[in-house]
């Protein structure tokens, strides 16, 4: 059964009669985002992540007690990831189905974001539109701008035929003057008129449309005879739109100031229950672990875990948040001492990991060395995190030269897991993962917060993955001749 679970291109997970896993694949270990690190005779609820758990339980059991199935749709919110999940009852137990449906879900909701904002343009565009079919000649839409125009209501408007708009039978020779098939034409002068009867001398541009699935034609319309008021009238918006934009401007300044006291507060706020969460946690796993069974300890294992991982994400997010606010101090930095501190920290963590570390005795540049500390922090332990896997690994640093002699480029490279080169426009995006949270932990900002730092010194970030595994990351960096005018009387700093 193992065998032929593994050869599906779906996640597969097999559950006993008391919803225990029983068997599974590697895609449904991957789909699953489990904090387990082992599955096998483990409930399966207790596999998912417990707010997945928590939202489908309930549903899940009770569906499948009266049909024998249930389906439903689980979004990873860090991941970005949408995962249809099926349950079928067999002989000896459930069968768990695992999709991953991110891109079906992402494309149908951009189909209907795209047709809601053309239609949107289309009903709140200046320029009078209108529609019709090429066949029977029925205006199938207009805008609110072509219902002001000709002084009617857009519904009053739709229910015309294209004849209703002309006078003397023009609108017979417009249709028998349009070319067969796609066609965008020139503007044409004509006459038209209004619901009261009031005849106005226009300017039409025709082109073929598909407007529900069929062969229409899209019109516009300028009353040309009222341009000259059309320009005054125009004058005036754009005064009133520099108006706005000036307000708006302002208002934008004041909200992200206040979005920034907000976040702060938030993430403030957020520490202090934490702080109590994870001191609960640990006295309760010191006094009364012993007392406890084994899912109680495992509950406890995971609220642990779970409040470690947020405090290191609120962590990251107060970085990411405040990076823009920090004052810039370009000075010439000597970032090999930097590095090699940041190397210690890590290996405080696993004293017993044995790494090589490759770097120049010095590595001087011209920078901000508190926002560069935090970059190559995030870049060190992202190469550390993915050589863990490795019995001979290495990180190498160093500096190379950038596009022109104004630039300078930091390099950090391994040889770990690598990555899916299909996936590298994702690489520096804020929650975006190429790996499992599971196999390699961590918040999903790291590479975020090296982007932003390289931003803020008007440089850029790519990635290389290599052909035999592991990947190198790269930041550009300007260096200001007269920042490093200023920082030449002194010795670069570590």
């Amino acid at each position: 059964m193992q065998g032929g679970i593994d050869l599906s291109s779906d996640g597969m997970v097999l559950l006993d009669s008391v919803g225990r896993i029983a068997a599974f694949n590697m895609r449904a270990q991957a789909l699953m985002h489990s904090a387990l690190g082992k599955l096998r005779g483990v409930d399966f609820w207790d596999a998912v992540p417990e707010e997945i758990a928590d939202e489908h339980r309930g549903a899940a059991e009770q569906a499948l007690r009266k049909t024998g199935s249930h389906t439903f749709i689980i979004r990873h919110e860090f991941e970005n990831q949408w995962v249809d999940c099926s349950l079928h009852q067999h002989a000896n137990g459930l069968l768990v189905t695992l999709k991953d449906v991110s891109a079906i879900h992402l494309a149908s909701r951009s189909l209907r974001y795209s047709e809601a904002c053309n239609q949107t343009l289309f009903d709140a565009h200046p320029q009078a539109m209108w529609v019709f079919d090429t066949g029977s000649r029925h205006i199938l839409a207009a805008n609110n701008a072509a219902a002001a125009l000709y002084g009617m209501a857009p519904a009053a408007l739709g229910a015309l035929f294209v004849e209703s708009l002309f006078p003397d039978g023009e609108g017979a020779a417009l249709q028998d003057s349009l070319p067969p098939g796609d066609f965008q034409q020139e503007m044409r002068l004509c006459t038209q008129k209004k619901a009261d009867g009031e005849r106005m001398l226009v300017e039409l541009a025709c082109s073929s449309v598909q407007w529900a699935l069929r062969p229409a034609v899209l019109v516009s319309v300028t009353d040309v005879g009222a341009r000259h008021l059309a320009d005054a009238h125009l004058s005036r918006r754009n005064e009133e739109l520099e108006m706005r934009i000036e307000q708006s401007t302002g208002e934008l300044q004041r909200s992200r100031g206040e979005l920034q006291a907000f976040t702060g507060a938030m993430l403030h706020v957020l520490n202090a229950p934490l702080h109590v969460i994870d001191g609960f946690a640990t006295t309760l796993a010191e006094r009364h672990g012993a007392a406890l069974d084994a899912q109680g300890q495992h509950y406890l294992a995971r609220i642990q875990a779970s409040s470690l991982q947020l405090a290191r994400l609120i962590d990251d997010l107060r970085t990411l948040t405040y990076l823009p606010s920090m004052p810039m101090a370009p000075a010439r930095v000597d970032l090999a001492p930097v590095c090699q501190r940041l190397m210690d920290e890590l290996h405080k963590r696993e004293p017993l990991r044995l790494l090589v570390l490759e770097m120049e005795p010095a590595l001087p540049l011209v920078c901000d060395k508190n926002q560069l500390s935090l970059a190559l922090a995030c870049l060190l332990d992202n190469a550390w995190k993915f050589t863990s896997r490795k019995e001979q690994s290495w990180i190498r640093v160093g500096l190379v030269p950038g596009k022109n002699s104004a630039e300078i480029v930091l390099s950090v490279s391994d040889n770990g897991a690598g990555f899916d080169t299909a996936y590298t426009g994702k690489l520096f995006t804020a929650f975006e993962r190429l790996h499992s949270s599971v196999d390699f932990p961590g918040t999903g900002l790291g590479l975020a917060i090296v982007k932003r730092v390289a931003q803020l010194h008007g440089g850029e970030v790519w990635a290389v993955a290599a052909d035999q595994g592991g990947a190198s990351f790269f930041m550009s960096l300007p260096q200001n001749p007269q920042d490093a005018d200023s920082a030449s009387d002194s010795p670069p700093s570590a």
